[in-house]
């Protein structure tokens, strides 16, 4: 497996003219089959590709539990670019518009984004308030990012997730050229373990987009903190899901965008 390869290449300044090798993160195509069907293609980052998947078909509502799955693998043991996800038969007859629908979409347009995200209101339910973490402790997880991003320190063109109880036990990290892929490697994990119910809160090396909080929701995770802003849809989402929405600000503080009355703020302590 390899996350980056080595490129020469010439560095220029006022002064100097210098050869030297350079660490670029790697990207490759990953195709996945639902039923021995093609379904989609992703680029990425070579590593973690099963639970990539499993993360990814979570998103995507083709399943809910490990037990939908028959079977999760590579289409070729010596090909680590495909894999293939056979269907439980109850989950494939439940789930048969969803494969007829991306079939049409293939080569009709998309969706506007009000249809997209009307359609997972209903499908996703508002999450509870039981979830309260420390504010302080919320800074310090963000500030402390960049030491779980080795791929990110050798190439400097990783984005991470890391997942984390409310009592800030770190629960699974994944880093990968595309924000998305990071989050369903990091999601996949836990839920091919069976533990994705222990995780409250992601933290994002990228911005909050949209789909961040759809996968976000669809694992049942209220809390998103990220280096970067959301975008106003993710708002949006986030706000009509009941979930925490926050990224960094200057100082040592927090831009809380949405679900402000998840966090604990330590009596003395002052957000500059």
């Amino acid at each position: 497996m390899n996350t980056f390869l080595n490129h020469q290449v010439v560095f220029i300044d006022k002064k100097n003219t210098i050869s030297a090798q350079h660490k670029l993160i790697n990207e490759k195509p990953l195709s996945i089959l639902v039923q021995g069907k093609p379904y989609c293609v992703i680029m990425r980052t070579p590593g973690d590709e099963l639970q990539q998947v499993a993360g990814f078909s979570l998103y995507e509502e083709l399943i809910d539990i490990p037990g939908d799955l028959t079977s999760l693998s590579f289409k070729d043991d010596a090909d680590t670019n495909a894999v293939a996800i056979t269907l439980s038969e109850s989950r494939k007859n439940k789930i048969s518009h969803l494969l007829e629908r991306r079939n049409i979409a293939q080569s009709d347009c998309c969706p506007c984004g009000k249809d997209i995200a009307d359609n997972l209101y209903q499908s996703v339910p508002p999450m509870a308030d039981e979830t309260i973490i420390d504010f302080k402790s919320a800074i310090n997880c963000l500030g402390e990012l960049p030491c779980h991003q080795p791929l990110r320190s050798d190439t400097h063109a990783a984005h991470a997730a890391a997942l984390y109880n409310s009592d800030f036990e770190l629960l699974s990290v994944a880093e990968d050229v595309g924000r998305h892929n990071a989050v369903d490697k990091a999601i996949g994990k836990l839920f091919l373990d069976n533990t994705l119910d222990r995780a409250s809160l992601l933290i994002l090396s990228s911005r909050i987009s949209y789909e961040l909080v759809r996968k976000a929701a669809r694992a049942h995770i209220p809390i998103i903190l990220a280096i970067s802003r959301p975008t106003s849809l993710a708002v949006e989402l986030a706000s009509q899901l009941n979930m925490t929405l926050a990224c960094l600000a200057k100082g040592s503080g927090l831009y809380i965008f949405c679900g402000e009355h998840r966090f604990k703020i330590q009596k003395g302590f002052i957000a500059k």
